[in-house]
């Protein structure tokens, strides 16, 4: 619901579920003058269930194409030209892979679910897709570790420019944010770490760039981690002049490669193959 709350909670349909059928029926009468969405009344322990399956059903349908994202890389494959033409066919709607999945509920309410049947049943599809999600960050990580080997020795010599810290573009949302896994495991090797970000003033107990050539100056790679929208104004022309070594890693398929590579820049990102 970042940035667009008041909207959600007005226009969207509401699964109200109470502790007994007075309960619901007073919710209804409450939601219904706030809410132009459908209300669907049910049981309390329903209603809750509803609610973390609803988000664990996205953290899992992410999973799927992050995977297919990772097997895309090792097989030498575009996972986003994969992505359209599987698209293609009726009834299917594979999601967009990236860099990681954050905020404060996807990430949890996996947790919730398989916590609520402890010691009955194993939730495994659930676990792994939570694992794959959470290891994203790291993948990223690793991309820009392989090609700053390639230029820089040691690895505390590089500078590593991040570009967002919010979890979701074009917000200051930080909870739960990929790009904190992503600069843990570069810090875990030694690498230097700036980040920008126009929404964000402080993350990690660092403070955040405003001016992004500024926070590019001098930096061996630029990753990207969220796709504000003013990251499309960027003259790429102008970064690959601040840079020291010409290196992106793209989390979002967000940077036209095909420009970039024209550019001398060299060019990794999730999914490219």
């Amino acid at each position: 619901m970042v940035g667009r709350l008041l909207r959600n909670l007005r226009e969207y349909d509401r699964v109200i579920g109470g502790i007994d059928p007075e309960s619901t029926r007073r919710a209804m009468e409450l939601y219904s003058k706030i809410c132009k969405g459908k209300l669907h009344p049910t049981n309390a322990l329903t209603a809750e269930i509803v609610k973390t399956v609803e988000n664990t059903y996205r953290d899992v349908q992410i999973a799927f194409a992050n995977e297919v994202a990772l097997i895309c890389e090792h097989l030498g494959v575009n996972a986003y030209e994969v992505r359209a033409l599987v698209n293609t066919c009726p009834y299917r709607d594979m999601h967009m892979p990236g860099a990681g999945v954050g905020g404060h509920c996807i990430p949890k309410d996996p947790w919730l679910l398989v916590y609520g049947v402890r010691e009955k049943f194993d939730p495994l599809l659930i676990k792994t897709a939570r694992k794959i999600n959470d290891y994203m960050p790291v993948h990223v990580a690793e991309l820009v570790i392989s090609m700053l080997r390639e230029e820089v020795s040691p690895l505390c010599n590089a500078k590593v420019c991040v570009l967002g810290a919010a979890f979701i573009e074009n917000s200051d949302d930080t909870r739960n944010s990929p790009s904190e896994g992503l600069i843990n495991a570069l810090r875990a090797e030694g690498v230097n770490v700036v980040v920008h970000d126009p929404y964000v003033g402080e993350f990690m107990g660092m403070a955040v760039e405003k001016d992004v050539y500024e926070s590019l100056r001098g930096a061996d790679c630029l990753v990207l981690m969220t796709a504000h929208e003013e990251y499309k104004s960027m003259d790429m022309e102008r970064v690959a002049k601040v840079m020291r070594r010409k290196i992106i890693v793209d989390g979002r398929n967000f940077f036209d490669d095909g420009l970039c590579k024209s550019l001398g820049f060299k060019y990794k990102g999730v999914g490219k193959g």
